[in-house]
């Protein structure tokens, strides 16, 4: 989806101005500013991960450039929940301005604690639950408990000066969840009653009929799979799925068995949050890792991180023969999460190298291990026929998602006028009951790839594609500049190249001529030589090979 970038109108008082800053068009980077009467309130602030076509990125940042010189302005940023697509970028914000405050439920802002003491940052914190009001400046803000993947989530209700705003945060309509929390539709219809200015909706189950299956569903398989398992079971989770955990601790604990946590995170959440009450864990069922190596094969399962086919994570090191557990004939491993969209070709490439092993593998695909957190287009057709919401503007989800769920709210009887499909950097304005786009924001992708924040580039991810894909070929030669005569070389040396080095023997009289040529003319500087180069072998490579490596010319003047 391309938008051509245009400055939005000056906001004028009184009027409230709405900037998706990620998760529009994607799933993650969640995002969202609200500005009005000169102060901001940030909604979630998320990361996303990486695909196969950004190499050596760890991490991608929502691009801060709408806040970046006005951080004194912004009150608060508040969290709908704990997952890693909606807190994981607080770190790179704070360390901008340590001191904004950061608003979310108990378990939120204890994940995201344990996450800013590894950057050292002690952040402003204020805990807030369900039915809770808070007043910021101009933002009045209501909390209403919402049901998910992960224990207390929020939703948010903004009231300003301009209108109502309900951000629903991810949510499902789960009438049975295992803690017994369910979305709170009184409030939503309490809120719909007063009149919804603007409704932020979740879109990424827009385009599934019907409704989103129950976790309690979940257990029983989990239970049947871990009893049939002759061997070891290793189940793969989000680190921060709770329920999921709590499900595979007791089905576990049915069948005699222990549970080893693998993997930092996956330790470190369960930690917080079984300290917090919301993991229950059955006396005796937890050991330390190192333990259950020496337990029978048939009385363990180890609880790990790797769902998502990530290459340091748990699983894609046991399935390369990275890890100390290692996978064999009668290993039951499974993967009790959804795919999220980029990461399938990762994620079939681990559940082929666990079979290739000789595991059992179950997934999604084959057993019902997993259901989604996200409402369904049933769920959402109730939402909105309860809130009847002024106008709607779908967030997180891709472009289809985006569209599926722009269609729900249509035929609840939203006019299409008042739906807005938009993308990071739309700037909507809203005042008097009327939602409407008014400019939109040129802003990218801010990548992470170790310590560097920010400073890789388009650019250099091309660069790094040429060099995985085509390979690295490199000219030095030494001339005298005045006369072009070539002293030493051409010397070529490719690496990631089938070609053999021989084959280069070919284009050095051409490079010799071309230096020859350039120098006639009257060239004397030696990077202006070094583009001749370039050109000659990118073109000789190109006519001979069919390849377009990467080509550095080195050239000094002796």
């Amino acid at each position: 989806m391309s938008t051509v970038v245009s400055a939005p109108r000056p906001l004028e008082p009184g009027t409230l101005r709405i900037i998706p800053v990620g998760g529009l068009g994607e799933i993650g980077r969640n995002m969202t500013v609200f500005e009005i009467d000169g102060k901001l309130l940030v909604v979630d602030c998320g990361v996303l991960f990486p695909e196969e076509n950004q190499p050596g990125v760890d991490l991608i940042l929502p691009d801060f450039t709408p806040i970046r010189d006005r951080l004194d302005d912004v009150l608060a940023v508040v969290l709908t929940h704990g997952h890693e697509d909606h807190i994981g970028a607080v770190p790179y914000l704070l360390a901008l301005k340590r001191d904004i405050p950061v608003i979310g439920s108990n378990l939120t802002l204890a994940f995201l604690e344990a996450k800013l003491r590894e950057h050292r940052i002690t952040p402003y914190t204020l805990a807030v639950r369900e039915g809770q009001v808070e007043r910021l400046g101009p933002f009045e803000l209501e909390f209403v408990a919402v049901n998910h993947s992960i224990p207390d989530a929020l939703a948010v209700a903004i009231t300003t000066s301009a209108g109502v705003v309900l951000h629903t945060g991810d949510f499902k309509m789960d009438q049975l969840p295992l803690d017994d929390r369910i979305t709170d539709l009184r409030a939503f219809a309490r809120l719909g009653e007063a009149g919804v200015d603007l409704f932020l909706t979740d879109s990424t189950n827009a385009d599934v009929p019907g409704f989103t299956a129950p976790e309690r569903d979940i257990g029983p398989v989990l239970a049947s799979v871990i009893a049939r398992a002759p061997r070891r079971v290793i189940v793969a989770s989000f680190s921060s799925h709770v329920h999921r955990v709590q499900q595979v601790l007791d089905a576990a604990n049915a069948n005699g068995r222990r549970v080893a946590f693998m993997g930092r995170s996956m330790v470190r959440n369960m930690q917080i949050a079984a300290d917090l009450g919301y993991l229950r864990v059955p006396t005796g069922v937890l050991v330390d890792a190192k333990r259950a190596a020496d337990l029978p094969d048939d009385k363990v399962v180890y609880m790990s991180t790797g769902s998502q086919g990530e290459p340091m994570a748990v699983l894609a090191r046991m399935a390369n023969l990275e890890h100390q557990i290692e996978i064999g004939r009668g290993d039951t491993v499974i993967l009790a999460s959804s795919l999220i969209p980029g990461n399938e070709n990762a994620v079939y490439r681990v559940i082929n190298g666990l079979m290739k092993l000789g595991a059992n593998v179950v997934h999604k695909g084959n057993a019902k291990v997993h259901v989604s957190g996200h409402a369904s287009a049933g769920e959402l057709l109730y939402c909105y026929n309860i809130v009847k919401p002024r106008n709607v503007l779908p967030v997180h989800g891709e472009y289809r998602h985006l569209i599926a769920n722009q269609q729900l709210a249509i035929l609840t009887g939203v006019p299409e006028a008042n739906t807005i499909v938009a993308e990071d950097g739309t700037v909507i304005d809203l005042r008097d009951g009327v939602a409407e786009v008014v400019g939109h924001l040129d802003l990218g992708y801010v990548y992470v790839d170790g310590s560097s924040v920010g400073e890789i580039t388009e650019a250099d991810l091309k660069d790094r594609r040429i060099l995985a894909e085509e390979g690295f070929v490199s000219i030095f030669v030494a001339i005298d500049a005045q006369t072009g005569a070539v002293i030493v070389g051409p010397e070529i040396h490719a690496r990631g190249y089938a070609e053999d080095g021989a084959s280069f023997d070919s284009v050095k009289p051409l490079i010799i001529a071309a230096i020859a040529e350039a120098a006639a003319n009257g060239m004397r500087d030696t990077h202006a030589f070094s583009q001749v180069i370039r050109r000659t072998v990118g073109r000789w490579v190109n006519a001979s090979h069919r390849r377009r490596p990467m080509i550095v010319p080195v050239v000094i003047d002796a």
